[in-house]
């Protein structure tokens, strides 16, 4: 992989040294109705957040058997579980009895879960294993009646799952080759050191900001625009996936450096963008930001899902001490500066300004990202390959 980075460190540096970027064949319109249309954006996320593999937890937040994630992503109750071989499993969070929810939102270690109204309880498996008063209730079949399992994948330090009951996946086909750039991350090795809900504008005009480097000079002055070159991108794809490079502003050192004394991982910074929602960027200095945009019940909101992660090392206060300020800055450059940014485009959506948004030629990853949402829609996407093979 090493070999990797240093080339990728090479066509940073010769775009800086020709003051260019990689580029689209052209540019694209795209009209306002795909960021603002409600019929629209109620087909989207159902066809591609509900039926395509979502991360739907961290290997690392089920650090053992017996640990638990109970979560709701855009209203869909989940809960995450490891059972006692290790296996993770997820679930609808909902009780087989009269629905109501199994478990509390939050994270632990438990082996039973016992939904708060009749006690139904529940083992890691999802299986209906106490019935309050069985002898009054009557027979039933209990395992017509364990917790809806939705199909879930444990890979790349990930835990994958389809929000629609029914639908399976092969975790493989749809990561393709992008899985071998996931497993350089080793995101099952870091440890958790924080993780918060943020709420942003809608989907797309906040997706598009994790797939570009053109507005870091103007909008991140002062947090990651000090360290990367605006406008310089290097852009590698794997089917619906992207990686994005981009340089650091020591990326001239290289020019007068033995390409055999170089370390590719101080001069650039990488972004694996795993469509459709997931971001992994930020590895500098021991510390990552893992991203999951999920839209809102409307097509103005989002949420994200931040999670701060740190390199495993003695956890020293100098080592919380920096774990906080990278979890200060990344913050800060997310929440109040694209997010700020971005809610402006949400609010001026409907003044009618525009019929459509040009994107650049040096905006090839929102080029690929919008490509792709088109081609989920319309069936063509080699990508759904995977989930029909499956199902």
């Amino acid at each position: 992989m090493t070999n990797e980075r240093i080339e990728l460190a090479k066509r940073a540096l010769a775009h800086w040294q020709r003051k260019t970027t990689d580029q689209a064949a052209d540019q694209m319109r795209l009209p306002v109705a795909a960021y603002c249309d409600p019929v629209r954006y109620e087909r989207e996320v159902k066809r591609i957040f509900r039926q395509l593999p979502i991360a739907v937890a961290l290997s690392i937040e089920l650090p053992e058997p017996g640990s638990y994630v109970a979560q709701t992503l855009m209203g869909i109750p989940i809960l995450v579980t490891r059972d006692g071989d290790g296996l993770a499993h997820a679930f609808l969070n909902v009780c087989r009895h009269r629905g109501a929810i199994v478990c509390p939102a939050g994270n632990g270690n438990r082996s039973r879960f016992s939904c708060p109204y009749h006690a139904w309880t529940y083992d890691s498996r999802g299986q209906l294993v106490g019935v309050t008063g069985s002898a009054s209730f009557g027979d039933f079949d209990r395992q017509s009646r364990s917790l809806t399992e939705l199909h879930c994948v444990e890979r790349c330090g990930l835990i994958w799952a389809c929000l629609k009951p029914g639908v399976a996946f092969d975790i493989d086909a749809w990561l393709g080759d992008f899985a071998a750039q996931l497993d350089t991350l080793r995101l099952d090795d870091w440890v958790l050191f924080e993780q918060r809900d943020l709420d942003g504008p809608g989907w797309k005009p906040t997706l598009d900001g994790y797939l570009e480097v053109y507005h870091h000079d103007s909008v991140h002055r002062s947090t990651v625009g000090r360290h990367t070159i605006g406008n310089l991108l290097v852009h590698d794809l794997y089917g619906p996936h992207q990686r994005l490079t981009f340089g650091r502003r020591n990326l001239t050192e290289l020019t007068d450096l033995p390409e055999s004394e170089w370390q590719p991982d101080n001069y650039i910074r990488i972004i694996h963008s795993v469509f459709p929602n997931l971001s992994v960027s930020g590895i500098v200095g021991g510390h990552c930001l893992l991203s999951r945009i999920f839209p809102g019940p409307t097509p103005d909101t989002t949420t994200t899902r931040q999670s701060i992660l740190c390199a495993p090392s003695e956890q020293t206060e100098q080592w919380r001490e920096s774990a906080r300020n990278f979890s200060e800055m990344t913050l800060q450059a997310v929440r109040d500066e694209d997010y700020a940014v971005v809610q402006t485009i949400q609010v001026a959506l409907p003044a009618g300004a525009n019929s459509d948004f040009i994107i650049g030629r040096n905006e090839p990853g929102i080029q690929h990202y919008h490509r792709t949402v088109a081609e989920m829609m319309d069936g063509s996407s080699e990508g759904l390959k995977a989930i029909r093979e499956a199902s």
